[in-house]
């Protein structure tokens, strides 16, 4: 497989993660080096093993996910997402609450953004391309996009504020509704 196609490929499969690192970078208001590694190395890693996953499960699973891979994806999006809009409109949020780089919300993301991912490496998989090269690919750019978005959500959030960051929790929404269109209709 030729290198130019593997990046090509991992830049597509990090387009979803770089929107949901905007977003994070819109709600985080004092973002620290910890966010810029947390988020980044979660979803590099995360894009980074579900290609492989995906490649080594071949046959065996896909026939049980295929069908509502994009649903879950919706609804984990949707789930962080609504919490993001809920969020925005309280008086004073706590800290801690609305960090998506810490817990629950850092691995439901990881896993929403890298569904994709997974059925990548099926396909490699089937045809026979030696997943080593591709699922490091994917990673690599897929962490350095993450930094990359987490840096303009930052800037965003200080200047616009929560409107933003309710932009961004609709954002996480339609990137749930853009996966479930991309399932039913391409």
């Amino acid at each position: 497989m030729f290198l130019i196609t593997i990046l090509a490929i991992a830049l597509g499969l990090a387009m979803d993660a770089l929107a949901v690192a905007i977003t994070t970078g819109i709600v985080l208001p004092d973002l620290t080096p910890r966010h810029y590694f947390r988020l980044s190395f979660h979803f590099g890693l995360f894009q980074a093993i579900m290609p492989v996953l995906g490649w080594f499960l071949g046959h065996t699973i896909v026939h049980l996910i295929a069908p509502f891979d994009h649903w879950i994806a919706l609804i984990l999006l949707s789930l962080v997402g609504g919490k993001m809009l809920r969020d925005s409109f309280q008086e004073e949020t706590p800290q801690w609450s609305n960090d998506p780089t810490r817990g629950t919300q850092l691995v439901v993301l990881s896993i929403a953004t890298s569904i994709d991912a997974f059925a990548v490496g099926l396909s490699l998989g089937v045809i026979g391309v030696n997943i080593l090269l591709p699922a490091i690919a994917i990673g690599l750019v897929t962490g350095s996009l993450t930094l990359l978005g987490m840096k303009i959500g930052g800037f965003l959030g200080r200047r616009f504020g929560k409107n933003v960051e309710r932009l961004g929790g609709l954002l996480l929404i339609g990137i749930g509704i853009k996966i479930v269109l991309e399932h039913l209709y391409f």
